[in-house]
């Protein structure tokens, strides 16, 4: 079995919070559809998909807002039955500190990476946490 990568993004097509497993671009197209002009989601499973990674992606309303979706998604893969090789977990526009623990958890059972952006990582950091100068 391939390595899978945990993605979650919007999207045109697909129930919300359900992680779906993708093999290549015309199930991802036939499955998602189109991004939404903002999403980085569907951009990272594409190229997951071209460096030939299983794909399990989970659909959100709004990249970083949609808290239920994530959190959703995050339980439903806790177990090993669903995502025996979970390699990564991308969250992209997530800064929300809620979101970036619980999936921070999900890597911990899974031994797995978690992958964000430099933008969402100090957004994540200076989140809710006072400034000291």
């Amino acid at each position: 079995m391939k390595p899978t990568v945990f993605l979650f993004g919007e999207a045109e097509k697909g129930e919300f919070g359900i992680p779906l497993i993708c093999q290549s671009l015309p199930e991802l197209c036939d499955a998602l559809g189109n991004s939404p002009e903002e999403s980085q989601g569907i951009s990272y499973a594409i190229q997951t998909l071209l460096y030939s990674k299983q794909l399990l992606f989970c659909r959100v309303e709004e990249e970083g807002f949609s808290v239920r979706d994530y959190i959703k998604g995050f339980e439903l893969v806790k177990s090993e039955r669903w995502a025996p090789q979970l390699q990564a977990i991308l969250i992209p526009g997530v800064g929300d500190e809620e979101i970036v623990d619980a999936a921070m958890g999900l890597c911990s059972i899974h031994n797995s990476l978690l992958v964000l952006t430099e933008k969402d990582l100090y957004d994540y950091l200076i989140g809710s946490r006072p400034i000291i100068m």
